[in-house]
């Protein structure tokens, strides 16, 4: 995935591996995971869903208290293609909203469901000065049959490097029931072959 359109796909400094999650804060999937990073004493960003902040809002603090950082996913996790600026821009102010409240941290980082961007979506990222970030690898660990070892091939096992960053999932929300029980079985095994190709995970920011 290369750079297009100043959207960004690698971590802010050219370094490490930028670890991120979509679609929480999740009631089961969020705590797993930050405890495994802190066991590893390693830090993600997290991009997070307004409604899921909603239902979860000391979750969402949880995430900052612990040295991660945040981005804003959406409010409601719907295609960009989908939605009109009035209704893309509704979406994105009433995250913001949620995300700033919950975990007193403005908002600097951007990424849309699906990784899809529409024109009033960057628009807003650019008159408000965030980044708009993607990836460069993924584990497909929303998938039913998604297992440990397939994330941790997809995400780390081809071509990363320095600057290259993963999408992974704390939630199951808006992917295959239990998809979280997946993410956290590779995440190990994820960070175990991070270290052995010299690869620090680090936050995407």
């Amino acid at each position: 995935m290369r750079r297009i359109l100043g959207i960004a796909t690698t971590t802010l400094d050219g370094r490490g591996f930028g670890l991120t999650f979509d679609d929480g804060p999740h009631p089961q999937g969020t705590p797993a995971v930050l405890e495994l990073l802190a066991a590893r004493g390693v830090h993600a960003t997290f991009f997070l869903v307004g409604e899921q902040v909603a239902r979860n809002p000391s979750l969402a603090a949880e995430i900052v208290a612990a040295g991660h950082g945040i981005g804003l996913h959406c409010d409601r996790h719907r295609n960009l293609l989908r939605l009109g600026p009035a209704a893309a821009a509704d979406d994105i102010a009433r995250a913001r909203g949620r995300i700033e409240d919950a975990t007193g941290c403005a908002i600097e980082h951007y990424r849309p469901p699906y990784g899809i961007f529409n024109a009033a979506a960057l628009a807003i990222a650019k008159r408000h000065g965030w980044r708009p970030l993607l990836w460069t690898h993924w584990g497909r660990d929303w998938e039913a049959q998604a297992t440990a070892a397939s994330i941790t091939e997809l995400l780390v096992g081809g071509d990363v490097a320095e600057g290259s960053v993963g999408l992974l999932h704390d939630a199951d929300d808006y992917a295959s029931p239990g998809s979280w029980r997946r993410t956290v079985a590779a995440l190990p095994l994820v960070l175990d072959e991070l270290e052995r190709r010299g690869l620090k995970a680090t936050l995407a920011l």
